[in-house]
């Protein structure tokens, strides 16, 4: 097994820094480490989307990315992306009703809101396509779009 180093990243705009095993993926050092447990574990193998973070404001799997590589690097969770859950897309989420079991929600808006990040006004098919890596089990997908638009319309 190998030594554990310190490795120091901004958290949801904190500085935060662990000790743990280079390979650590990042997803286990949030919950675990840092107690985030709004980020969920899917697959582990970056096909469900389910971990889906910010790193430097991109959307990434946070099970495919190992803790060594992220030295004084940008981590935002679900936590960062409203303290209050006034963001609109938590906004639009709740009024869409928009989860079931609520499993992926929280990677479901984190992609989301890469996407109003990258493209203030997305048609439906532009949300479609962008949201597509990431998987809902119940089948939440229309009311995804919806909530999407309506974050756009009312954000």
């Amino acid at each position: 097994m190998s030594q554990k180093i310190s490795v120091t990243l901004i958290v949801n705009g904190q500085r935060r820094t662990v000790s743990t095993h280079p390979d650590t993926p990042l997803l286990w050092v949030l919950r675990e480490d840092l107690k985030l447990t709004g980020t969920k574990f899917g697959c582990g193998v970056g096909q469900c989307g389910a971990c889906t973070v910010h790193i430097d404001g991109e959307p990434n799997y946070a099970c495919l990315n190992a803790v060594k590589d992220l030295e004084g690097r940008i981590v935002t969770t679900i936590e960062g992306l409203s303290p209050d859950a006034s963001h609109p897309l938590q906004k639009a989420w709740v009024a869409e009703q928009v989860p079931q079991c609520g499993y992926c929600q929280s990677g479901q808006i984190m992609r989301a809101a890469g996407l109003l990040k990258e493209n203030a006004n997305p048609s439906r098919e532009e949300i479609v396509t962008y949201m597509q890596p990431n998987i809902c089990r119940c089948g939440t997908y229309n009311r995804i779009v919806r909530a999407i638009q309506r974050a756009v319309k009312e954000g």
